[in-house]
């Protein structure tokens, strides 16, 4: 596909302009759903725990929190796709704290530096189990 004169071409510079605002767009995305503090996270540690279609669109909706997978599955799910309101409901700050330094790793760059970002103690403990 060419470009006309009225509308050239995309240059690298605009491009690297695009993608960092989507960038920026998608990070504040996560930061708008943070809760003030991890202290607000009472979501349970045991038990079967059912996600709402919104979260769990596209895999597993059910949890059982005593098998270390798939509560590391329901973190990383809650994480990426829970809304403010979902957070506190569904994550614990005790149990987030404890999985944080593996979590990190399966969650994006963009919910990790969010979240480490807004909870220096999420960072702290991965430096801590380092």
């Amino acid at each position: 596909m060419s470009s006309s004169p009225q509308h050239p071409a995309p240059t690298p510079s605009d491009l690297s302009g695009a993608v960092a605002e989507d960038l920026a767009l998608y990070r504040e995305k996560f930061r708008r759903r943070l809760p003030e503090s991890l202290d607000e996270l009472h979501g349970p540690v045991q038990g079967i725990v059912d996600l709402p279609l919104h979260m769990a669109w596209s895999g597993m909706t059910s949890y059982d929190m005593s098998k270390p997978r798939q509560r590391m599955g329901l973190y990383r799910t809650v994480l990426h796709e829970g809304l403010r309101d979902d957070l506190p409901r569904y994550l614990n700050q005790d149990l987030l704290l404890q999985l944080w330094p593996v979590l990190r790793t399966l969650v994006g760059r963009t919910v990790r530096a969010v979240w480490e970002d807004a909870f220096p103690q999420l960072a702290s403990r991965t430096r801590a189990a380092a």
